[in-house]
């Protein structure tokens, strides 16, 4: 009986510690575990995926309240990459990124509100060719917790969202070249 009594009260006192471990937290994305993929239909056959390979950002986050969640991400626009090399200069060139000029695209978030257990809408600000409009972002929140190899505090995330490229002044090909543009995040971060 006494064992199943310290069993008890271990298992209530991780319980508790699980929660303080789930106070607001800044962190950093680990670049390695994180993607910023887009997908743009190509003259009705297909949808041709790339992805940007250079980035870095900053979330801060409460699991107990997003209402205070704030995000900056900034974008290496050169970091393109279709895995083609032709079809990569031509988007760094004026016609599409134009990363002479403009070498890096940012988002900022205004507000993250909740719409379910783990998901959630983030709505933020999106600079490319320094334009800046406003988009939002469905949110999944995967898991936020210690992670199991380096016991420090992770949290990850997957968004989606579409935006159409023409608001931001890139007309290049459209429409047969797709417009709209497919927005496929997936961040994880590390308590700072």
């Amino acid at each position: 009986m006494k064992t199943l009594l310290t069993l008890a009260f271990s298992i209530i006192a991780l319980a508790f510690t699980g929660n303080a471990d789930a106070k607001a937290a800044d962190y950093e994305f680990d670049t390695v575990h994180s993607q910023i993929i887009f997908k743009v239909n190509h003259l009705g056959y297909s949808n041709s995926y790339g992805k940007f390979r250079a980035f870095d950002g900053t979330l801060s986050f409460d699991p107990e309240d997003w209402s205070t969640a704030k995000t900056e991400v900034s974008i290496n626009t050169k970091s393109i990459d279709l895995e083609n090399k032709k079809w990569n200069d031509h988007m760094r060139n004026p016609d599409f990124f134009d990363v002479e000029q403009y070498p890096a695209m940012t988002f900022k978030s205004t507000k993250l509100e909740k719409t379910g257990e783990d998901t959630g809408k983030l709505h933020g600000d999106l600079t490319i060719l320094d334009k800046t409009l406003p988009i939002t972002l469905d949110l999944t929140l995967n898991q936020a917790g210690i992670h199991p190899m380096s016991e420090q505090p992770h949290v990850g995330f997957s968004a989606t969202g579409t935006i159409k490229r023409s608001e931001w002044g890139m007309i290049y090909g459209v429409p047969a070249v797709g417009d709209e543009v497919g927005i496929i995040i997936e961040v994880e971060a590390t308590a700072k």
